[in-house]
């Protein structure tokens, strides 16, 4: 099977996204999995484009190891791009598993996307049990076998925590993150982020991902720390979370809906064949 296919990536965190709006391809788990395969064709998500009838479409995602995504907010703003020069709009909207989601297209190949209220309480996020979270108190170690104790829980269409530390490079994310993404207190499993306060605009992060694993970026889980940041009294209203190849600003408008702004790649027309 031939499949016509896309390369995006924002700030690194790259996709596959299949439109299916003409053709429908049903893909197994199995080929969701290998096309995510880097020694394959490789990518943190998959992105499946469908028709809406009364959107500019609608969107699935899927992780690298085959499981659905609520929501991924670098995949949509890469996707909004598409839409948007295919339909020559520069306002994109289009239905996720976890909501509407809007975009405005900006100078630059960036993009703007409202990601929407975040879910603060226990059995939003979820959790398996009623606790603060806000501080889950959830013991992680660094390097040097230092215990760092902490976690704020937040979600934006999927499960996330966040550690705020001194030094994210004190932590391995690669053992840590399969730990806590998979600890019984989530049981939906969970994306981890190491998070480092440098000023009251400006976090550096490292982010595991739920079903990806070690990413050079994520959308929600920028959003995430931005909320938790903001929540602590750590930051502002409007900050800016650093990844290893740029960055994402964040705002928090006066409804406390998240808006997340940053560059998206140009687009790649690829064939697959499985």
């Amino acid at each position: 099977m031939d499949i016509k296919a896309y390369k995006m990536d924002g700030l690194g965190n790259d996709f596959v996204i299949i439109d299916q709006r003409i053709e429908n391809i049903d893909l197994s788990k199995d080929q969701i999995i290998k096309i995510c395969n880097r020694n394959f064709i490789g990518c943190d998500q998959l992105i499946i484009i469908k028709k809406n009838p009364k959107l500019d479409a609608e969107l699935e995602f899927y992780n690298s190891d085959g499981s659905a995504s609520g929501a991924c907010g670098n995949g949509t703003r890469c996707v909004a791009n598409f839409l948007s020069r295919e339909k020559n709009q520069k306002k994109i909207t289009v239905s996720t598993s976890s909501g509407v989601l809007k975009s405005n297209i900006l100078d630059n190949n960036s993009v703007k996307t409202e990601i929407g209220i975040p879910k603060v309480k226990w059995n939003e996020i979820p959790l398996s049990e009623n606790l603060d979270t806000k501080n889950l108190k959830i013991k992680i170690l660094n390097k040097n076998n230092i215990e760092h104790i902490g976690g704020t829980a937040i979600n934006v269409g999927n499960p996330h925590i966040i550690f705020f530390v001194e030094n994210i490079e004190n932590f391995d994310l690669k053992k840590i993150g399969p730990e806590i993404e998979n600890h019984k207190l989530f049981p939906e499993k969970c994306n981890v982020t190491l998070a480092k306060v440098v000023n009251k605009n400006l976090i550096k992060v490292k982010v595991w991902e739920r079903g990806a694993g070690l990413t050079k970026a994520c959308g929600t889980a920028a959003c995430a720390t931005a909320i938790a940041g903001n929540i602590n009294g750590l930051v502002e209203k409007k900050t800016d979370i650093e990844f290893k190849l740029g960055k994402l600003s964040i705002f928090i408008d006066d409804k406390n809906s998240v808006h997340m702004n940053g560059p998206v790649s140009d687009i790649k027309k690829i064939e697959i064949k499985i």
